[in-house]
């Protein structure tokens, strides 16, 4: 545990914080731009979706909100435009580790996503699932019987010979995505703004809240959650990796075990029986 500390107080120290204005003002902007392309939009259209739906006159627990759809009718189509999808998604995340990269130090080590440390991190990603996974069920289950959490259809029921990968890949462009931008990048950046720790966890926690709002008030504040205890956990460890290894793990179980668990508790995880209105959700889900 004391080497754990010191490797998270030596990470600290080597973010500097910018102490020109020029540099400042830099920064701010590449934050701004990077939001308004990514994470940041995501979570405006998010936020819209809600709104739309606490407006409309069906009830939001009788909503529901597909995370995986189809993209075209043909399966060669299909395919193409998810694979497209997974590539141009990564590619954000690339822009971002390529701001991160300062000449000779690399920003997959800067961050902590690499394999020199795969055993632990695999490890600590295991656990961080058992801990977000049940208690996330047990809220998920919470607001669909509180009528304060849409019905989320996380993959096609009649899923098709390509789905099981296309669902990884989504599963794992979800865990790149926020953690490298959520925690990787945002808390990089915060720092050298001169954001205090618990700011910048609170800060990202909720703009994971807000990404996630289109799945309804459950969702907010189990996304929330989530992010504080990913965000503490990155100051502790310094290192992304084991929160990717965990989030992917999440969505590729909640993705491929989607059509059984329907099966099995209808009630709680079916789409709702007549069809109803579900306002498109953020870019990238």
């Amino acid at each position: 545990m004391a080497a754990t500390n010191r490797l998270a107080d030596v990470r600290d120290s080597t973010i500097a914080v910018s102490d020109t204005t020029g540099e400042r003002r830099r920064l701010k902007w590449e934050v701004c731009l990077v939001l308004a392309v990514t994470v940041g939009q995501s979570a405006v259209y998010s936020m819209l979706s809600l709104v739309r739906r606490l407006l409309a006159p069906i009830p939001l627990g009788s909503q529901q909100a597909q995370v995986n759809p189809s993209r075209d009718a043909l399966a060669l189509w299909d395919i193409v435009y998810q694979l497209l999808a997974v590539f141009f998604d990564l590619a954000l995340v690339a822009l971002v580790l390529y701001l991160l990269w300062d000449p000779g130090r690399s920003a997959f080590r800067r961050i902590g996503l690499d394999f020199s440390r795969f055993g632990g991190d695999l490890g600590r990603g295991i656990l961080l699932t058992a801990v977000i996974g049940i208690p996330g069920l047990g809220l998920y289950a919470a607001g669909r019987a509180l009528g304060v959490t849409v019905a989320v259809v996380a993959s096609p029921l009649d899923a098709a010979w390509w789905t099981v990968p296309l669902l990884v890949l989504a599963a794992l462009r979800a865990g790149l995505t926020e953690e490298v931008i959520f925690i990787g990048y945002l808390f990089d950046r915060l720092r050298r703004l001169g954001w205090n720790w618990w700011a910048i966890i609170l800060s990202t926690a909720a703009l994971r809240g807000a990404y996630h709002a289109y799945q309804g008030i459950g969702a907010i504040v189990g996304n929330f959650a989530m992010g504080v205890l990913f965000g503490w956990c990155y100051k502790r460890w310094g290192r992304v990796m084991p929160l990717v290894i965990a989030h992917t793990i999440l969505d590729i179980v909640a993705f491929v075990g989607y059509p059984l668990a329907a099966a099995l508790w209808p009630g709680v995880f079916a789409p709702p029986p007549s069809p109803s209105p579900s306002p498109s959700p953020s870019p990238s889900s």
